[in-house]
């Protein structure tokens, strides 16, 4: 079936090979993620100088830590001798300095080069010319943003504005202090799927009844087949009366976070930063995801439960907060995961459709093509 043989109610997604083929996830990885500010580490993980994670953004791993003098940097995480990975591990702490294991290269805080063996018989060696390559980072929500492009677009537009457009005011996303938020818990999810499922799974609510018995419950108006993603400056989904929290039994949760303003309180809101982050929030926490693209069908997603500091600190039970979007995570990916396999199949080689309420994806789909193939 072409796309002018489809009714008007029905719309084409992208070809199946768009989750399939090596060469466009390469594609995507060159002109997506290695070009795009990519959401790379909560903040507060980087506690004290020293304390590193690696992260692999499109083709390239990137190190992010904290320096000496308190700031946030990034780095490929590549030694500029001989090209060995420099930090092995996705996290940890060195006292002083980052040692290649290879020829023990060794390199400052602040990325540069400070030894290596028979270095001072090579005095025309300039130390800052052979330190660690830097990637441009900024910080928002309390995470490091990386953008490996020589020339990254502008930050505010391609990254904040994600949460103006999302509400309609300007003001809204800080009245949440996400910055100021703790993580109460982290799960680390592999995902035998294409990034772009997830993405398309996250923007439509038309599955919502089917799969997601208990959001449902309390969110009633995700019943309908409408979500968060299908609105510009929406007014967020309003709590069954019956539920007292955003929980998996709708009993209530821990300490509402007092800035909100009173059109904030039980309600849901969502958004996607593209290319790999999902936002969501309530009044009591807030929920990220960030997504890392490893290959055509696998995808790790890292969701943090954020809730105020004193919640965290006082060892409050956040057991009935986090089941819920859990399951909520777990029923998507599963979905996800059981298109994958489809995806090759000839069945779905021209593609697939989608309903009046998924109409909006189509603008993704959209986005996708006109950046890869220009």
């Amino acid at each position: 079936m072409t796309e002018t043989e489809l009714p008007p109610s029905l719309i084409p997604t992208l070809p199946g090979s768009f989750y399939t083929d090596p060469r466009i996830f390469a594609l995507e990885q060159e002109n997506i993620f290695e070009n795009m500010w990519f959401c790379a580490v909560r903040t507060a993980d980087l506690e004290k100088p020293g304390r590193f994670r690696t992260v692999q953004v499109g083709r390239e791993s990137v190190l992010v830590t904290r320096a000496r003098d308190n700031t946030v940097k990034a780095y490929l995480n590549i030694c500029r001798h001989r090209g060995a990975k420099l930090c092995t591990d996705e996290n940890g702490d060195v006292k002083r300095a980052f040692r290649c294991p290879y020829h023990a290269w060794t390199y400052g805080l602040d990325g540069k080069l400070i030894a290596a063996p028979n270095l001072t018989s090579m005095p025309d060696v300039d130390r800052a010319t052979f330190g660690l390559v830097p990637v441009h980072l900024r910080e928002w929500l309390g995470y490091a943003w990386v953008c490996l492009a020589d020339e990254p677009p502008p930050f505010e537009g391609d990254v904040m504005a994600a949460a103006t457009e999302r509400f309609g005011d300007p003001d809204a996303i800080g009245r949440y202090q996400v910055d100021e938020l703790a993580v109460g818990r982290r799960i680390r999810y592999e995902v035998r799927a294409n990034w772009k499922l997830i993405i398309e799974n996250y923007m439509e609510c038309y599955h919502c009844a089917t799969i997601h018995p208990e959001l449902i419950e309390v969110l009633p108006e995700f019943a309908a087949g409408y979500a968060a993603q299908s609105y510009v400056g929406w007014h967020g989904a309003e709590f069954a009366d019956e539920a007292e929290g955003f929980t998996v039994d709708g009993s209530a949760g821990v300490d509402r976070i007092p800035t909100l303003a009173a059109e904030q309180d039980r309600r849901f809101y969502g958004f996607t930063v593209k290319p790999q982050a999902f936002v969501n929030l309530v009044p009591d926490h807030v929920i990220v995801h960030r997504m890392y693209p490893l290959a055509a069908d696998r995808t790790v997603v890292e969701c943090d439960w954020l809730f105020l500091k004193d919640v965290v600190e006082a060892g409050h039970d956040l057991s009935r907060s986090v089941e819920l979007f859990h399951r909520v995570n777990e029923q998507d990916f599963a979905a996800c995961e059981r298109c994958q396999p489809a995806m090759d199949s000839r069945a779905y080689r021209a593609g697939g459709v989608l309903v009046p309420s998924e109409h909006h994806i189509g603008a993704f789909h959209e986005w996708v093509t006109r950046i890869l193939h220009g």
